[in-house]
């Protein structure tokens, strides 16, 4: 069974391919407009069409439209109800529900050959809880979504077993954690429904100070569903303009939002556990990018295994609404392995780009040795290898690393990326290695998704890379499923004596991350980066 699926009216629209209940493509349409988030500069608009990425995800399998069994979407406008009626002002709430009955015939007029009637609606959450209940590492396991917002809901909460999903909890809305933490977000100066994680930053500078009125205002209720009351954030704090300057206030009320979030996330954990008796908990859902609440919850809550799939937000719909229809066909069950389902590029056509660019470049012997060799004399490399990472995260194959054992390091790559300096970068450290330097957290950690405190020992050795409180969001690699930046770290370590590196998406403030060779070559020409290390060829400053 073919199946594409489609995340086409929130933002991040992406687009997964899954044969015989197996992905082989996905990809976000950012990575191809370069308009981060998919996001048109107009108002609504309705986000792009992922036409682009799913054009791609059709010619990587060597299928045109025409071959595919279905098309997934992972909204389903019959759940909407009027905006007024759910209690919630979005004065774009009916287009947006129209949008969503034409994405079929809109994405049509992309694709030659795609017959709409092959299209299906999924619900948004059931797309969420499939992302991950479907990819993880168990055949049974809990699920728990949290987002802004789906159709008229906020929240899922449910028990996978061979391929079926029982939901045991839902939100309606306008309750709904994604959304009070969005209003925060606002409220801080940053951008909603795509700035989340600079909070979660933030919180880390701040004491808690407003928890007991955010307690009042966030309740759970037994049944697993939950009350989130309109806050004045301003009694609270007042608001920052977005290019002034963070103060202790607004840090303050960004560690009160972040420690309720965790509390009531505790709390539908406990509840789920008793309801479904489970070992694993399965997380998908904008909220579940949240690693420091991830982490508190793989600490403290009831489960043995906490899980999370690495595009949890709406890019990652795509691949629930597709893998939630081929987990019909019977197949052998896929398990998640790693998050490289983007565009890749063979030797021959990273030479063939670097000779049209006119870009004098070396084919070294080994590219991980002349890399870690850039890096071990404090250089920044732009790492580009392989596929790309499907989702937020830079984890080895869209990556920009620089040594750890320089506390400066962490501005200059702050600098490098345009962005705000309390803004941590993350260590990469070979699997075999990380229970050394790294404790209180799940491992392995592939995808960027847990914090761990740093070991007292390694603080002063890597100090690029441990944030304001102790903590790191490590990203562990396993030489099995990426022997290349295994060996990038080994020949590091053979050079400094650390088996860690720092490393960031490549990207600047404003724009996606990297995907393919142009968008690596234009990177690299517009920042102070020292080596870009591109398939088997280097290309110095």
């Amino acid at each position: 069974m073919r199946v594409l699926g489609i995340n086409a009216v929130f933002h991040d629209p992406a687009a997964t391919l899954v044969i015989d209940g197996r992905p082989v493509a996905a990809a976000e349409e950012e990575r191809f407009s370069r308009r981060k988030h998919g996001k048109r500069p107009v108002p609504f608009s309705a986000w792009e069409q992922p036409g682009q990425a799913a054009r791609w995800c059709l010619e990587h399998a060597g299928l045109s439209a025409a071959d595919l069994d279905a098309v997934a979407f992972s909204y389903d406008p019959a759940l909407v109800r009027p905006a007024r009626e759910m209690g919630i002002d979005d004065p774009y709430d009916d287009l947006r529900t129209r949008y969503a009955r034409m994405a079929p015939q809109l994405l049509s007029e992309e694709l030659p050959g795609l017959d709409p009637a092959k299209a299906v609606f999924v619900p948004h959450h059931v797309a969420h809880a499939a992302s991950a209940g479907l990819a993880a590492p168990a055949r049974s396991c809990a699920v728990l979504v949290n987002d802004g917002r789906g159709e008229d809901g906020s929240h899922l909460a449910g028990h996978y077993r061979d391929g079926e999903l029982r939901v045991l909890a839902t939100q309606p809305l306008p309750h709904s954690l994604g959304l009070f933490y969005e209003d925060l977000t606002q409220h801080l100066g940053f951008l909603r429904s795509s700035d989340e994680y600079k909070v979660m930053a933030l919180a880390s500078y701040g004491k808690p100070r407003h928890l007991d009125a955010l307690r009042e205002a966030v309740r759970l209720h037994p049944d697993g569903g939950f009350r989130t009351d309109p806050i004045d954030w301003a009694s609270l704090c007042p608001p920052r303009a977005p290019d002034a300057p963070c103060t202790d206030a607004h840090a303050d009320l960004a560690a009160s939002a972040q420690r309720r979030l965790e509390e009531v996330l505790l709390e539908q954990a406990s509840l789920l556990h008793e309801q479904t008796g489970e070992r694993l908990l399965a997380m998908a859902g904008g909220t579940a990018l949240n690693c420091v609440a991830n982490t508190v919850l793989a600490r403290r809550g009831p489960f043995e295994q906490v899980w999370v799939q690495p595009a949890a937000g709406d890019a990652g719909t795509s691949l629930g609404a597709a893998l939630h229809l081929g987990a019909r066909t019977g197949r052998e069950r896929w398990t998640m392995r790693g998050a490289d389902l983007g565009r890749g590029f063979d030797d021959t056509e990273i030479e063939q780009a670097l000779r049209r660019a006119r870009v004098p470049y070396e084919r070294p012997r080994d590219v991980a040795e002349a890399a870690a060799e850039a890096l071990a004399a404090n250089g920044i490399v732009a790492w580009v290898q392989g596929r790309a990472e499907f989702g937020p995260r830079a984890l080895g194959h869209r990556s920009l690393l620089a040594h750890p054992g320089h506390r400066a390091n962490l501005e200059r790559l702050n600098d490098v990326k345009g962005r705000e300096q309390f803004r941590p970068v993350a260590p990469m450290v070979a699997a075999g290695r990380a229970a050394e330097i790294f404790q209180r957290g799940p491992l392995p950690s592939p995808y960027m998704l847990f914090v761990h405190d740093v070991a007292p020992a390694w603080q002063d050795r890597i100090p690029a890379a441990v944030h304001v409180d102790g903590t790191a969001r490590v990203q562990t690699v396993d030489a099995h499923d990426d022997p290349l930046t295994a060996r990038l770290l080994a020949a590091f370590e053979e050079r400094t004596g650390l088996p860690v590196l720092v490393n960031t998406s490549l990207n600047t403030a404003g724009r996606p991350i990297v995907d393919d060779i142009r968008d690596a070559l234009e990177c690299f020409g517009s920042t102070p980066v020292d080596l870009l290390a591109l398939g088997s060829f280097v290309v110095r400053r």
